[in-house]
């Protein structure tokens, strides 16, 4: 009995040292991806989750520095695998620099929308500026609420005394992060009636061009990133930020990492949803044949899940659906309907160069 249980036991340890030498064959081999990413996508990538995913069916370990959308394609990329903005016009700049590059596509998706708080969506609704769309989802009439701005309309005329000053809507540096990029080229479309600005619009843009630049010369200090801005958004307020734009994403991310905050988000912070608004689309490019191993990682339907219901990046990979009845929070719609595409790469230079040389 004793001699046959040995057999059996040296048999298991045979078995079990093929198993292992087969896995260890089969196991892709270790390598650190290095590149750089939008703010918004920060948490995503610093998932242990994700993490975990990578590194044990990828053998990938990302190290990634976190820089403004715009700044990243207009910098050199020497040493990056790959770069991770939120625009397609970033993928446009960063091409026209003739820097490396493999290939690119649309992983993740989020609209550009609007916070704003109960008290000040309260005002607009009766402005008829804001409709409430659904139980807890909202609209915003973008080309009423420019008016304003640009009327000096002032928060006490709208029946908010206790907020000084005119009305602002606040967005990030256009030339450093994606989501004041895209404002930016958002603004510039609702300017033009609405259309579309292109390179032939040559007379327009000598009307438009002065309107973008005074419109974020208001806004005063621009930060750098809209992750910064939307910590300064819940941190500080009504009073300090009445209406700042930003990703859909983020409320549904900060849900997640703080869920002892998401019955007073529900009660006090507001979505609006721009009438139009504009895909931010968080293009990955891989800048060497390692990036383009991580693109392909990160198409993997668990990371997609991972990335809707704990960060709110809709996917972007056919047959991939996005529930919103699967997150923490209400208020967000199915589907996206109302939305314009942004300007050209060409329009959007010179918009950013506009602001650059703002007073």
């Amino acid at each position: 009995m004793r001699k046959f249980l040995g057999v059996v036991i040296l048999a298991l340890v045979v078995v079990g040292a093929v198993v292992w030498q087969w896995y260890q064959t089969r196991r892709p081999s270790a390598v650190t991806v290095v590149g750089r990413i939008g703010g918004e996508k920060r948490g995503f990538v610093q998932n242990p989750e994700v993490q975990h995913v990578l590194q044990q069916r990828y053998g990938i370990t990302v190290n990634a520095q976190r820089y403004g959308s715009v700044e990243m394609v207009l910098e050199p990329a020497t040493g990056q695998d790959f770069l991770w903005p939120a625009s397609e016009v970033d993928v446009e700049y960063y091409r026209a620099g003739g820097g490396p590059f493999v290939q690119s596509r649309n992983l993740l998706h989020s609209p550009v929308v609007a916070y704003s708080w109960e008290v000040v969506t309260t005002a607009l609704l009766q402005r008829g500026i804001v409709a409430q769309r659904e139980a807890a989802a909202y609209s915003v009439d973008l080309s009423k609420l420019i008016a304003l701005v640009e009327a000096h309309t002032s928060w006490a005329e709208l029946g908010l005394p206790q907020l000084y000053g005119t009305v602002k809507i606040l967005a990030t540096d256009p030339a450093r992060s994606n989501s004041g990029n895209s404002f930016a080229g958002l603004l510039a479309n609702l300017l033009n009636n609405g259309e579309v600005v292109a390179p032939s619009d040559t007379a327009r843009l000598a009307t438009l061009l002065p309107r973008v630049q005074t419109f974020f010369a208001r806004m005063g200090f621009l930060e750098h990133s809209s992750g910064v801005l939307w910590d300064k958004f819940i941190s500080q307020g009504a009073g300090a930020y009445p209406l700042i734009i930003g990703y859909e994403n983020q409320l549904v991310e900060y849900s997640v990492e703080h869920p002892e905050a998401v019955t007073l988000l529900g009660q006090q912070v507001r979505t609006l949803y721009p009438v139009p608004t504009v895909w931010s689309s968080h293009p990955f490019m891989a800048l060497t044949p390692t990036g383009v191993r991580l693109l392909e990682a990160l198409q993997d339907p668990t990371l997609q899940r991972i990335a809707w219901e704990r960060h709110g990046f809709r996917s972007g990979l056919q047959g991939i659906k996005n529930d919103p009845k699967e997150l923490r929070i209400t208020g967000l719609p199915t589907s996206i309907d109302a939305v314009i595409p942004m300007p050209p790469a060409a329009i959007m230079t010179r918009v950013l160069e506009t602001v650059r040389t703002t007073p």
